[in-house]
């Protein structure tokens, strides 16, 4: 992968990681139309760490908060009964316990199918699909969810069902931000408490998907066709610079206008990729398997 070809990609991920797209599905299609390959999913998951340390720049106080009532809470500053340490009387150190529970779904799922998850799930067929199904999905739920809870009002029920919503985000099409922001509009909350708890969700589980394909890759060189570490790093770099921008205007925009626009970039998005298969243009199996 030469170094234009990276930038692009990294402005890929950049401009989709935070919109109900799926910016794998984007890396997945761009990736093979302008070098030939599916980029695979070591360069993914670590382009994924660029845009999520903008995720942290951005809610850096909320994490700070988080994880200062988290450690008081558990060590007895609030009371000392397994409630108090629990969050009982911090609504900090419960958000903290429910991104926890809430990322069990996908590290468990996500280790039991790694290998599907770099070969099999990468089927553009596959992606086409989930491309469509969950733009009706997040349709029906931003258009019929009673918008009326905020972030306060998750419960460890709540955080398990957006867990599952991320977990499903393992497969390109799905988009990690519409499963849980989709999952959360079902479940009544107003759009900007979705979105707020689907980005604070995503750090334990982007940040280890990342780390654990780097550390899988460790002393290897990548597979013919793939990404190489300086194209990776490169693209990772350009990630993070957009996708702060977007994330600043994605926030503000989802506080006043529906998900409608999104939806159908889905359903286009799906009817493209299935032209650029016909027509020879994108292979639809994955010409790379592991990055």
């Amino acid at each position: 992968m030469s170094a234009w070809e990276a930038i692009i990609l990294g402005l890929v991920q950049g401009f989709t990681e935070f919109l109900p797209v799926s910016s794998s599905a984007q890396l997945r299609i761009v990736g093979e139309l302008i070098g030939g390959a599916d980029p695979g999913a070591l360069f993914t998951a670590v382009t994924q760490i660029g845009t999520e340390v903008a995720v942290l720049l951005y809610y850096r106080r909320a994490i700070r908060d988080i994880c200062v009532g988290w450690w008081t809470s558990l060590r007895g500053d609030h009371g000392t009964t397994w409630r108090d340490r629990f969050g009982a009387h911090d609504a900090d150190a419960r958000m903290a316990w429910y991104i926890a529970l809430g990322s069990l779904p996908i590290v468990v799922l996500g280790v039991l199918f790694d290998e599907a998850i770099e070969t099999t799930l990468r089927n553009l067929w596959i992606t086409v699909a989930t491309l469509v199904v969950f733009g009706v999905l997040l349709d029906l739920a931003d258009r019929y969810g009673r918008r009326t809870r905020v972030v306060e009002d998750l419960t460890p029920k709540r955080a398990i069902g957006y867990g599952l919503a991320q977990a499903l985000a393992l497969i390109p099409g799905v988009s990690r931000s519409g499963g849980t922001i989709t999952a959360g509009l079902a479940m009544g909350f107003t759009r900007r408490a979705a979105a707020d708890y689907s980005f604070l969700l995503a750090i334990p589980a982007v940040l280890g998907s990342g780390f654990y394909q780097l550390a899988k890759a460790a002393g290897g060189d990548p597979a013919p066709g793939s990404a190489g570490w300086g194209a990776t790093l490169i693209a990772t770099l350009v990630a993070f610079a957009l996708g702060y921008v977007v994330l600043i205007g994605f926030l503000k925009i989802v506080s006043t206008y529906s998900y409608k626009p999104f939806v159908y970039y889905r359903y286009g998005l799906a009817v493209l990729v299935v032209v650029l298969i016909l027509t020879g243009v994108l292979e639809a199996d994955p010409a790379v398997t592991t990055g």
